[in-house]
């Protein structure tokens, strides 16, 4: 890698582009939209090397970040969706011996040829560290399309010391969006999606004053005013909902923008994903019926349990809720209809078969985090029911 770094171009390359200029206290930036092909023409050996070593900002830090190649590869699935964007800026540095700004056209022009000097000192693929965004870059590899245009913000001659000043500000005080906050989004889209069909579940059952979901779903992820016992994110329902309608939401959400239909479960699909048709026929209101079912035949089993607020039960909370989720595709299996959901007749069948009462969905025997779902989840998959 070293080697490589050492080299020049042999022709001089300038890139000229469109920008605005911002005075910061920290110095100039400066705004553009780079075309993607550009953006990692100019940015390729420091993309590259977070791949292999620690950057320079990095070890200033003392931290190690390497781009998550699982994250990539999401990435270059995403960068060819129908309705794929970067609306947040990149960050980029470039040192100022070449960068020049004409304060007259609005223009920023990066060469590989230093300022005052002839011919290059520096391969224009290492001409731009990334600060922020280097997972968008490598991710933008795989793009097939025409046009995918990045906004990005250039700091020019920023030291090693602002660098990391920067690097620190945008990637490690910035919190990550609130998972429930962003299923609940999905409901303002006019698009069907196996997210906006799974959100919507959530929520009629949150309010449907039958439900035994009833104002027990933690809408946004932070508390509801008003109400006293919310065991359940909705981040959390939501993910055990659509965990049956697909194996990828991504894909399916892209494939129903495109104007195309995905394809329905075939054979045992229909067991691992026992409400995949349903969506796809637009029948979401069976899919509430199914889980209404499916837990009334729970809250009927174990009242006590399920109506009690005490810490130390773990039926209603995301331990046991996940736990029975998870064993639905079992129990729909032993009902024998793969077409049709768990009936509330053929739930409260196989509810009755299971040996726990109520006082045994405690901590002790059900430990808080994975093991104790785990726990559950196996006992369950271990009765015995005829369809």
């Amino acid at each position: 890698m070293t080697e490589q770094l050492s080299l020049v171009d042999p022709d001089p390359i300038h890139i000229t582009l469109d920008c605005l200029r911002a005075v910061q206290p920290i110095g100039d930036l400066f705004f553009a939209s780079i075309p993607h092909d550009v953006l990692r023409k100019i940015t390729y050996f420091d993309v590259r090397r977070v791949l292999q070593e620690e950057r320079d900002v990095e070890r200033y830090l003392g931290i190690q970040r390497p781009l998550s190649k699982n994250r990539v590869e999401k990435l270059y699935d995403y960068v060819n969706f129908f309705d794929a964007t970067f609306p947040t800026a990149v960050i980029l540095a470039v040192d100022e011996s070449y960068a020049d700004y004409d304060i007259n056209n609005k223009t920023l022009t990066i060469s590989n040829v230093a300022r005052n000097e002839d011919n290059p000192s520096i391969l224009i693929s290492n001409i731009a560290r990334v600060l922020d965004g280097q997972h968008r870059i490598a991710g933008l590899e795989t793009f097939r399309g025409a046009a995918f245009d990045v906004p990005v913000t250039i700091f020019v001659g920023a030291d090693i010391a602002d660098q990391a000043q920067i690097f620190a500000t945008v990637n490690l005080e910035q919190q990550k969006v609130n998972k429930s906050l962003a299923y609940d989004l999905y409901s303002l889209s006019s698009h069907r999606s196996p997210q906006k069909t799974a959100h919507n579940v959530a929520v009629v059952l949150d309010r449907d004053k039958k439900s035994p979901f009833f104002e027990r779903i933690k809408r946004l992820g932070v508390a509801t005013l008003g109400r006293d016992f919310e065991p359940l994110s909705q981040a959390t329902f939501v993910e055990a909902v659509m965990r049956y309608i697909t194996d990828d939401p991504r894909i399916d959400r892209d494939t129903i923008l495109r104007g195309k239909s995905p394809r329905k479960a075939l054979g045992e699909e229909k067991i691992r994903l026992p409400f995949r048709n349903l969506f796809l026929e637009d029948r979401d209101i069976e899919i509430v019926q199914a889980i209404f079912d499916y837990f009334a035949a729970i809250r009927d089993r174990w009242p006590v349990a399920w109506a009690t607020e005490d810490r130390g039960n773990m039926l209603n909370r995301t331990n046991g809720f996940r736990a029975f989720m998870r064993a639905y595709e079992y129990v729909n299996e032993l009902q024998g209809d793969p077409d049709k959901p768990v009936s509330s007749e053929f739930a409260s069948r196989f509810m009755a078969k299971v040996p726990l009462e109520d006082e045994d969905f405690n901590t002790e025997k059900f430990p808080p985090g994975s093991t104790g779902e785990s726990t559950l989840n196996r006992l369950l998959r271990g009765v015995a029911v005829k369809g």
